[in-house]
């Protein structure tokens, strides 16, 4: 079988970023003072170049401006000092250099001069930080102490999503759920100054829910609650979102039924959305296990023949879902002897890709399939495409493969041999044939490997 599925790592709301919570980026102290010190040379290239009336007057700006400057109280530049360490200390996280954004967002915790907002903004920052990290027990730690110290906060909802996420990320999930509950709740305890925030930020914690149970592996819980998801009024991405992960719960709980059914609803709703190569992969190996062939037939051609227009906006996706799909229900059709629909998807599955590696193994396929047909002259000719794809310095894979390709011609040599021996004594009846069409460029220019079927390739005749 074709590799695990790859991981994904996108965000799974796109209402709520953590970053939200920190203050935007703006110049540090240290580029502030660049500046100051740069107008007095731009004022004096300025007075060399004018009159002398020009010069006096630029002079008296220069020397008023310098005055107010100065004229900056203290508590002003400390507030800037502030603002500028927490900018820092969200720099450097985003850069990585985490032992550096500590000691920026501790410096301004442990100042007189900061006001709590500032504190404020430095904790949940230290949080953010150590979450990115890693450090998901200190992360954990200092959401908690938050909580704990400004109960009540406007940033509480905050903070209680992102302790849930950290809780989830540690295998936590009863935790998590808590959390995700508690922030609910939250939001209808605050001011209604900003009803729209607090209502998404509950909406969100409904997805976290179902999220959670899903990882949690409670598939029957998490199918509910991305069902109840659908019913609310959220974005076309997130609806799409909820409505295939209810979809591909259903799938992992085992009832392929309402499976099948949500899954179907999901791809002719949204054609478009990027999770639509994996959907087509469980409707088709739904439709399998429900006895349904031809329709997991339909269903696997339909994603091997999707339009190039939609594959060229994440093609590493579609390719891995087109190949294990194709693969998996092929070998499967195969086994079953149902031959004749394996043989038309692996007819499929030899132009997704030109590579040597990704076609030869899928001709050796085929190339069986028409040996069960009875169409010896087509898997003869199929066998020597392969040996001379392989060419005379071959990869140990592809190595292998033209041996194996090999060692089925001396078969079917021999086994000719012997018909027309028996022939002689006997008259056999004629096999029936089908015609399976082969792309005349099954052997193309020698590439480098990618991934290949060989190794969930059906048993050998």
């Amino acid at each position: 079988m074709i590799g695990s599925r790859p991981p994904s790592s996108r965000p799974l709301l796109r209402w709520i970023l953590p970053l939200t919570l920190l203050p935007a980026l703006l110049p540090g102290l240290s580029v502030r003072a660049e500046e100051t010190e740069a107008r007095p040379a731009e004022k004096a290239a300025t007075h060399a170049r004018t009159s002398p009336a020009a010069q006096a007057e630029a002079t008296s700006e220069a020397e008023a401006e310098t005055k107010q400057e100065s004229a900056a109280s203290p508590a002003e530049k400390a507030v800037d000092d502030i603002q500028g360490r927490l900018n820092l200390g969200l720099t450097l996280t985003n850069r990585g250099a985490y032992d550096d954004a500590e000691i920026a967002y501790r410096q301004v915790m442990n100042s007189p001069e900061a006001d709590p907002a500032a504190v404020k903004t430095a904790v949940l920052g230290l949080a953010h930080m150590h979450r990115r990290q890693g450090a998901l027990t200190k992360a954990v730690a200092i959401y908690e102490k938050f909580l704990k110290e400004y109960p009540g906060d406007e940033h509480t909802p905050d903070a209680l999503l992102e302790l849930g996420r950290t809780l989830r990320d540690m295998g936590a999930y009863r935790l998590a759920t808590s959390r995700f509950y508690s922030l609910i709740n939250s939001t209808l305890k605050l001011p209604s100054g900003n009803f729209d925030r607090y209502q998404q930020l509950a909406k969100t914690a409904q997805f976290e829910i179902a999220e959670t149970h899903f990882q949690a592996g409670e598939f029957e819980e998490a199918a509910k609650f991305f069902s109840r998801l659908r019913l609310l009024d959220l974005n076309a991405a997130d609806q799409a979102r909820a409505q295939f992960k209810a979809g591909y719960s259903q799938h992992l709980q085992g009832d392929e039924e309402a499976a099948v059914t949500t899954l179907r609803a999901f791809l002719a709703q949204y054609p478009d959305d990027e999770n639509v190569p994996e959907a087509r992969y469980l409707l088709a190996v739904g439709l399998r296990t429900l006895g349904h062939s031809d329709a997991a037939f339909v269903a696997t051609l339909e994603l091997l023949r999707e339009q190039k227009s939609r594959l060229s906006s994440d093609p590493k996706r579609w390719a891995y879902w087109q190949s294990r799909t194709g693969n998996q229900l092929a070998n499967d059709f195969f086994l079953n002897g149902d031959v004749n629909h394996a043989a038309q998807i692996y007819a499929g599955l030899i132009e997704l890709s030109p590579e040597l590696s990704w076609r030869l193994p899928v001709l050796y396929q085929i190339a069986l399939c028409q040996e069960r047909l009875g169409d010896i002259e087509r898997a003869q000719q199929a066998y020597h495409s392969i040996i001379d794809g392989a060419g005379k310095n071959p990869s140990p894979e592809l190595a292998e493969l033209a041996r194996m390709a090999a060692w089925r011609l001396d078969q079917l040599d021999w086994s000719d041999q012997v018909g027309r021996q028996v022939a002689r004594i006997f008259k056999p009846a004629t096999p029936a044939t089908v015609a399976i069409n082969v792309p005349a460029s099954a052997a193309p220019p020698s590439a480098n490997p990618t991934s290949s079927p060989a190794s969930s390739s059906p048993a050998h005749d």
